[in-house]
């Protein structure tokens, strides 16, 4: 028998869940205590940026992540960013803090109502156990739940004075693997491609979350599909250089089914079919015949129309791989995109993606949060990595990229990672460069600063909103801010001082904050 922090601990340690990332308050104390050397303790300045971090982490490492927050404040400071990384499908387990036993029953100062209540639904599992002896076992299968397909976060709280009762060893089991295709259905979708003429692949953030990317290229390659991004997708898996890339699909009913007219048979691996965004009414033109592989059961129950195939994404793209063979017809002809676009003060934020596309190394990691130009970034900065490229917030949430960039930095050291933000997006997490700081985290930090929140102004334009409060900005001064919290900084404003403020913050082994002033004319979001 021993304690249940210590049984805890050594749960954690056979799991490899040493680093944790946390903002502790008094109902974490006895939790922390004797913090054990071979732990590291990643400190953020407020909850919502300790679970954006640790959400980066996770889907660099591609490894679950232990998050340590303080009671009901600091889960609610947190749950924007719960609900990104239940969108993200990022396995974090989140334990928070809960006042003692004893003073339950009176309400008592920094205790948390219902507390496994809280972050529902945007949690896979949530539990406050019964008993203190019970917490080392609701961990174990709070861990196996956020590590199986379809991952997730998960959300434990303790009681402070559990920490020092006693309870038996649990046994650390390893994770439950994926899952393959029933072969009757993948049959029917092997015979569906051999049988096409114009086969398009829809890919989504599962496919490389499941490290399938080069497989998937190699059955496009063999099947000569077309393959579209799906709408939203929050990572790159298929790289943007690629003849057989067709491009982003918008989240839009009638511009989809438009775009997916050419093909006559649409595989949709690791997605929705569909995220959408924006209401323009309804297309007049059904879909091709579609079929949905994915490991969520809700998305197969939600997809409207299609085939549904449930199987995780890596052992799907291998079984059909090897159902399929090779093809004699016709590739897609390629994706033609946009020239350059032209020198101008300020810069515009095409034009600093196009900049950034010269410069990035081949293995880059961009984090991305910059929603009036998250088009010109498709454009002008084609991801060509094959493995984590690229990261962006599935929810749309803002605030998430700045610290997750700092979590994938930590996670993936040897990797350059650069974090594209708006002006709006980055003040909602700006205390998070104080942690890219103290860490050291080498990250480069592209502010563009067009003075709005443009997206908001953009979209809502579009929908008829005239004189709308609330958008314009202005006025920030991102070095200040950065220089404060113990970043570098650099600053551009025409297109000469763009390249070598970016080359310099490239070549820095600090974290470097560039703030971009750019064209505050508002850029085609759909």
């Amino acid at each position: 028998m021993g304690s249940v922090r210590d049984v805890t601990r050594e749960l954690l340690r056979e799991w490899g869940l040493t680093t944790v990332f946390g903002n502790p308050g008094t109902t974490e104390i006895p939790f922390l205590t004797d913090w054990p050397s071979d732990f590291r303790y990643v400190l953020g300045l407020q909850e919502s940026v300790v679970v954006a971090m640790a959400d980066g982490y996770a889907q660099a490492a591609r490894e679950p992540v232990l998050v340590n927050l303080h009671s009901a404040g600091g889960v609610g400071h947190a749950l924007g960013s719960m609900f990104t990384a239940y969108q993200n499908r990022s396995p974090l387990i989140v334990v928070a803090g809960q006042q003692t036993r004893s003073l339950l029953p009176e309400d008592p100062f920094l205790g948390a109502t219902d507390a496994a209540l809280f972050p529902r639904p945007y949690v896979k599992w949530s539990c406050e156990p019964a008993r203190a002896e019970d917490v080392p076992a609701a961990l174990a299968r709070a861990y196996h739940i956020a590590t199986q397909p379809p991952y997730g976060p998960v959300f434990l709280s303790v009681p402070a004075d559990d920490w020092d009762a006693e309870a038996r060893p649990v046994r650390a089991r390893p994770r439950v693997p994926g899952f393959a295709a029933d072969p009757d259905a993948l049959a029917e979708l092997a015979a569906a491609l051999e049988r096409s003429t114009a086969p398009a692949f829809v890919v989504g953030a599962a496919v490389d979350q499941d490290g399938v990317v080069e497989e998937l290229v190699s059955l496009a390659e063999r099947s000569r599909a077309g393959v579209y991004a799906s709408p939203m997708s929050g990572r790159c898996s298929f790289p943007e250089d690629h003849p057989l890339f067709l491009g982003f699909l918008t989240p839009e009913r009638i511009a989809l089914a438009d775009t997916l007219a050419a093909h006559d048979l649409v595989v949709v691996i690791g997605a929705p079919a569909f995220t959408y965004h924006v209401y323009r009414g309804e297309p007049e033109r059904e879909l091709p015949p579609t079929f949905v592989v994915s490991d969520d059961e809700q998305v197969l129950a939600r997809a409207p129309h299609g085939t549904g195939v449930r199987a995780t994404p890596a052992l799907a793209v291998r079984q059909l791989a090897d159902a399929v063979g090779d093809t004699t017809r016709a590739a897609p002809a390629p994706l033609a995109r946009p020239a350059r676009p032209p020198e101008t003060t300020p810069v515009s934020g095409g034009y600093v993606y196009s900049v950034l596309a010269e410069l990035l190394p081949d293995d880059a990691i961009v984090v991305e949060e910059a929603p009036s130009h998250r088009n010109v970034l498709h454009d002008h900065l084609p991801i060509s990595s094959r493995d984590t490229g690229f990261l962006a917030a599935a929810s749309g949430s803002l605030g998430w990229a700045l610290p997750a960039a700092i979590g994938a930095g930590l996670a993936r050291p040897r990797r350059k990672v650069v974090s594209v933000l708006g002006d709006g997006s980055s003040m909602y997490s700006i205390q998070a460069l104080w942690t890219a700081a103290t860490e050291q985290v080498p990250v480069t930090f592209v502010v563009l600063d067009n003075t709005q929140y443009a997206a908001v102004r953009i979209l809502g334009e579009a929908i008829g909103g005239e004189k709308l409060p609330g958008v314009d900005l202005g006025g920030i001064d991102f070095a200040a801010l950065a220089s404060g919290m113990g970043c570098a900084t650099y600053h551009a404003e025409q297109p000469g001082e763009l390249k070598a403020a970016l080359s310099a913050s490239l070549a820095d082994p600090r974290p470097s904050v560039v703030h971009v002033r750019v064209d505050p004319a508002p850029e085609k979001i759909y």
